[in-house]
């Protein structure tokens, strides 16, 4: 990964496309992935948005299996290419951009983030989720979808009460089980992992495409001081190689040669030449560039942000206040569900999760049914019966026997 002035152009030219590399045997193509970056949303906004992407979400009946967890796996190895590209960079004293030194410093957040996804994501975990029927990616998690779509729409930067917010008006239209709401820190933590590996991509290109233009500035400096008539060949060479003119390229180009003498300005002029061709001038190319690397480190300090956040909530009580189980058993008669700890509630709704998953019926209707068992019976003055979790927890009731 190691790129010097004797590197030949063409191994930094392979390295580059490296972090653009796609497969084809992958359904879930790296190539040319944007940051996840949307128009930002107001929190009037999200609640709108909430409800339109519930509208268009369609359940398949044939989960993929294993595709959060192969995604991670590629998102891990990448950064640490990335990062390894970095630390490089660093021991050659060269410069990186901002967002470059965000990620370095604040790798070891990274990683550990990396870690805790695995252990509360286990093999085939997400086969049980709901996952989506898309043209594009076959396979898709219904509540990872949820969580790109969250990141994208706030550059990154999670607020708990616009979450809550989006949370509640999607399920207006569609409830989440109650597994995707326990699992929601998971799916943000591999949302903004996923950001951080596509910031981290563009990173890596910008670094390698500085190191190719340090590589024909230094060769262009060099016959210019000791054999200046070849200039003219050395610039053909450059060209001939077919350089990436992006804005990290050209902008190291011109801070290196700009003003460095009158045979220089051949190679200069080329470049001009070459980018006129495309209607932009190198003026503009490299204000673009400086806008790109300052909106870069916001993303990626927004995403490394929000990952410390997420680690330091409880989400149990996020899961209370959103879940429309926890609703519907707070009905239960006299408040009693409501007044019980928070493991006696936990212990409730998992039994009405497991039972949906045995019966078919969902997860609500099956809380319902519990709460109408216990309503008929204080009617009917059996105040012993008319508990909620007597219909739930006790193995004697029909309730539990059937579809437990």
């Amino acid at each position: 990964m190691k790129l010097t002035t004797k590197t030949p152009y063409k191994l930094a030219s392979k390295i580059r496309a490296y972090f653009q590399r796609s497969s084809p045997k992958q359904h879930d193509s790296y190539i040319k992935e944007e940051p996840l970056r949307a128009e930002l949303f107001s929190s009037d906004q999200m609640t709108q948005y909430g409800k339109k992407l519930a509208e268009t979400h369609q359940i398949s009946n044939k989960p993929t299996k294993g595709h959060l967890l192969s995604r991670l796996s590629k998102n891990e190895k990448e950064l640490n290419s990335v990062r390894k590209l970095l630390v490089e960079a660093i021991k050659d004293n060269s410069i990186i951009t901002p967002a470059g030194e965000w990620l370095i410093d604040n790798f070891y957040l990274i990683e550990e983030q990396i870690r805790t996804a695995k252990k509360y994501l286990p093999k085939k975990y997400d086969e049980a989720l709901p996952q989506l029927i898309d043209k594009k990616a076959s396979g898709l998690t219904r509540v990872y979808e949820i969580a790109l779509q969250i990141i994208s729409h706030s550059d990154g930067q999670v607020d708990l009460e616009h979450l809550s917010t989006f949370i509640k008006s999607y399920q207006c239209v569609s409830p989440l089980q109650l597994g995707e709401l326990w699992v929601i820190p998971t799916m943000l933590r591999l949302a903004l992992i996923e950001n951080i590996r596509r910031i981290s991509a563009l990173i890596a290109t910008d670094k390698i495409d500085k190191n190719l233009a340090d590589y024909w500035a230094k060769q262009l400096l060099n016959i210019s001081e000791y054999d200046p008539k070849n200039i003219l060949l050395v610039t053909g060479d450059m060209a001939r190689s077919n350089p990436p003119l992006t804005g990290a390229f050209v902008s190291e180009m011109f801070r290196q040669l700009l003003g460095k003498g009158s045979a220089l300005a051949l190679s200069l002029t080329w470049i001009e030449q070459k980018l006129n061709e495309d209607g932009i001038t190198s003026n503009e190319l490299i204000s673009a560039e400086i806008q790109i690397q300052a909106i870069n480190q916001v993303s990626i300090s927004n995403s490394i942000g929000s990952l410390r956040l997420i680690s330091s909530l409880d989400w149990r009580l996020f899961v209370e206040e959103n879940s429309i189980v926890e609703h519907t058993l707070c009905k239960d008669h006299g408040g009693i569900y409501s007044k019980m700890d928070f493991l006696t509630r936990d212990r409730y709704r998992h039994v009405v999760e497991h039972i949906s998953k045995k019966s078919g019926i969902s997860e609500n209707e099956i809380a319902k049914i519990a709460i109408r068992l216990a309503d008929k019976n204080v009617h009917q003055n059996q105040s012993s019966r008319s508990h909620v979790g007597y219909y739930l927890t006790d193995v004697t009731q029909p309730l539990f026997f059937i579809f437990i």
